[in-house]
Formats: structure tokens, C-alpha cells, sequence
């Protein structure tokens, strides 16, 4: 059957695209501990899709068996881009689309991409209706309150011109471009948001327990974490359990999660070889974060140059 967002159980667990992060050794990671989590790639460009880019395409590769349902999200400024871009991610195999309307980089924004789309309401319409007619597929937008300011009728606008182009779900981070990641998440626009709309609505931003993603739910339909994954996949099980009324306890002790950190990198380093390890350095120096010794070990591990060498740095720590 089809992936549908309205039809998809509720409340979503969704894990955000993260450029550099979650790519496809790490969705199958975070899909083995939280099955029922919606993974999103790292934002894709569009203009580099088009135009057969080799680095570019390499970002649609993923596990059929294991990923689904599997979200592309794309970047870019030019409507036609985004029509050939959607066809193209269909053809590979995608359950969905989405739209990057949310980065806050300087070096996305500056290009007139992501959150800068905000301030361009008619390209960011046409950019919406025209991949939805380009595709059958869902199409949904990530998107964030405002651009130097929140404006709640500039919001309400904006949101309820997406609804109309035709995407089946918005994803909003509750801060401007202009926060980045600094200051708190404000939620209120997010809740005025489903009031408004009649598309699934989900919620993203400050999410870094389970505790706090039951209290940011309220009636939306999905929670999206992101940075809080970094080092610590475990929360999506966490939370996942949480939004179900479920309990599970996750691995406390390094020992205990060492064997799902190796397992990560074989598949990284199995999926990329040299790329693959490079890729899995800055994993590896999450993971152990907040233990004995972490600054000693983290130095070791962003040198690895093989699966080998990360297997008896773990096994010193063990020792």
C-alpha cells in the first residue's frame, strides 16, 4: 500500500533530516531500535538530481528492506528543477517528497534556498504546486514560523497557501531562520497551525526526551527529533514507546550499546568503504560522549582508518 501521511498511524515519530547525519547507515540504525520511526534524508538538491549529479544521487541510495518508508527531502529555487527532481525520486523507489523550506544556513539561505524561501511566498507556492503535479507521490514541506521575525498573520498566510498547493503534510520548526538553533523552540505557532489546517501537522524543535515529546504533543499529529538522535539513536525507542503508553528502558551502560555502535560502522564502512569511515568518525565521537575517559577515547576515535582499529578502541574502554 502507498505511503499516505494522513492515513499513517498517529502520533508520528518522525527523524529530521540532518545534513551529515542521517544518512543511510544511520536511518538503519534508528529504523532497527524504533521501527515505527518516518526517516527523512539529509536535504538533497534538487538542481544537482536534475543534472545527474553522481555525489548528488548517491544521497536517494537506501536499504529497500529496512528504510521504509523512505522521505526524500529536497532543496532548492526552481520550479522546474523540483518537477524533473520528484519524477527522478520516484523512479528510485521513494515513498515521498520533501520540501526544505526550513534551513536556517548561510550557506543554503544565501542561495535562496531553504528557510529563504520564506520570504518569497509565490516561488515557495509554485515550488509546492509544481512538484505535487509532478508526482504522485506525497508531497510534504518543512518549514520554520518566520524568517527575522514571527508574524502570525505572515504565518497563517503562508501555511495555509501551502495547504491549498496540494502537499499532504507540514512539518514546523519552532524558531526563525534568524535563531538558528539558539534560544527555545516556540510550539504556539506550531498548535495555531493545526487549528487552521486540515493536513497532518508535526512539531520539531527542543525535543530531547520523551518526557518532553508528550508534552509538546498535544493534538498534533507527529513529533520530528533531530539533534538529540546525535550519539543517542536510543531516544527514538524512547519516545516511540512513550507515545504509545509503552515503556522501554534504553542501554544505560557504554558496554551495553557498544554492540549497536560497531554495528552501525560495519554497515557505514560496508556501504562506502573509506567515505563510509570518514563519515563515522564524528558518530563515533558522539556515542561516547558523557563517559570515563570520553576526551582520551574521542581523540583515538576520529583517527580510526578501519573497522578494525574502532573494535580495539572499544575494546580498551571495555578493559
Amino acid at each position: 500500500m502507498p505511503f499516505s501521511w494522513s492515513k499513517y498511524k498517529k502520533p508520528m515519530l518522525l527523524l529530521a533530516p540532518m545534513a551529515g547525519y542521517t544518512d543511510s547507515p544511520f536511518r538503519q540504525i534508528v529504523k532497527e531500535i524504533a521501527p515505527e520511526t518516518i526517516c527523512v534524508t539529509e536535504l538533497i538538491s534538487a538542481d544537482g538530481i536534475k543534472f545527474g549529479g553522481e555525489k548528488t544521487l548517491e544521497f536517494l541510495e537506501f536499504n529497500k528492506k529496512k528504510e521504509r518508508p523512505f522521505i526524500v527531502q529536497l532543496f532548492g529555487k526552481n520550479p522546474d528543477f523540483f518537477s524533473e527532481a520528484a519524477k527522478i525520486v520516484a523512479s528510485q523507489g521513494a515513498d515521498g517528497i520533501d520540501i526544505n523550506m526550513g534551513c536556517p544556513a548561510r550557506k543554503v539561505v544565501n542561495s535562496m534556498h531553504g528557510s529563504a524561501l520564506l520570504t518569497t511566498p509565490k516561488l515557495a507556492e509554485e515550488i509546492a504546486r509544481t512538484t505535487v503535479k509532478a508526482t504522485r507521490l506525497p508531497v510534504s514541506v518543512k518549514m520554520r514560523i518566520g524568517f527575522k521575525t514571527y508574524n502570525e498573520k505572515q504565518f497563517l498566510d503562508f501555511i495555509k497557501m501551502l495547504e491549498q498547493t496540494g502537499i499532504q503534510a507540514l512539518t514546523i520548526h519552532g524558531r526563525t531562520t534568524a535563531q538558528g538553533f539558539s534560544g527555545k523552540a516556540d510550539w504556539e505557532p506550531i498548535y495555531l497551525a493545526k487549528k487552521h489546517l486540515k493536513i497532518p501537522v508535526i512539531g520539531n524543535g527542543d525535543i530531547t526526551s520523551a518526557e518532553i515529546a508528550l508534552k509538546r504533543l498535544k493534538k498534533l499529529d507527529g513529533i520530528m527529533v533531530g539533534r538529540a538522535t546525535f550519539g543517542n539513536p536510543w531516544i527514538m525507542a524512547e519516545i516511540a514507546s512513550a507515545l504509545t503508553g509503552k515503556k522501554y528502558t534504553p542501554p544505560t551502560s557504554l558496554e551495553e550499546k557498544i554492540p549497536l555502535i560497531l554495528k552501525h560502522a560495519k554497515i557505514d564502512i560496508k556501504m562506502r568503504g573509506r567515505r563510509g569511515l570518514l563519515e563515522m568518525r564524528k558518530h563515533l565521537a558522539a556515542y561516547i560522549k558523557g563517559f570515563k575517559d570520553a576526551s582520551k577515547y574521542r581523540s583515538k576515535l576520529v583517527q580510526v582508518e578501519s573497522y578494525d582499529d574502532i573494535k580495539k578502541i572499544f575494546a580498551e574502554i571495555r578493559d
